[in-house]
C-alpha cells in the first residue's frame, strides 16, 4: 500500500484548519466529510484509495447535511439508498419555509 499524506490533498480543503495537525488515520471521518463536500474529483480518487468504499460509505451515512448533488452522487458511487443517509432523514423532519 501506498503512503498517503494530507500534501496529496487539494490545498483549498484546509483553508481553516492547521493541516500539520491532521492524521489521515486518526481524522478519517472529518477528512472525508471536507472532501466529499468540498473536493475535487482528484481527491474522491485519493479517498477511494486511502480509506475505500466501504468506510467511506459508513462516513457519508453519518453526515447531517449535504447538498443534493453530493447526496445523489454519494448514494449512486458507495450504492446506498438515498433514503438511509442521515442527512436525508434529518431534512425530512426539518422542513424549510416556503420552499427556501
Amino acid at each position: 500500500m501506498e503512503d498517503y499524506r494530507i500534501d496529496d490533498f487539494s490545498p483549498h480543503l484546509f483553508w481553516d484548519v492547521d493541516k500539520n495537525n491532521l492524521d489521515l488515520q486518526q481524522h478519517a471521518a472529518f477528512l472525508i466529510e471536507r472532501i466529499v463536500k468540498y473536493g475535487k474529483i482528484e481527491d474522491w480518487h485519493l479517498i477511494k484509495k486511502v480509506y475505500g468504499i466501504k468506510k467511506i460509505s459508513e462516513v457519508a451515512l453519518q453526515i447531517r447535511s449535504l447538498d443534493p448533488v453530493t447526496h445523489a452522487f454519494l448514494a449512486l458511487a458507495c450504492d446506498i439508498d438515498r433514503k438511509k443517509f442521515r442527512c436525508y432523514s434529518e431534512a425530512q423532519s426539518n422542513p424549510t419555509l416556503w420552499n427556501s
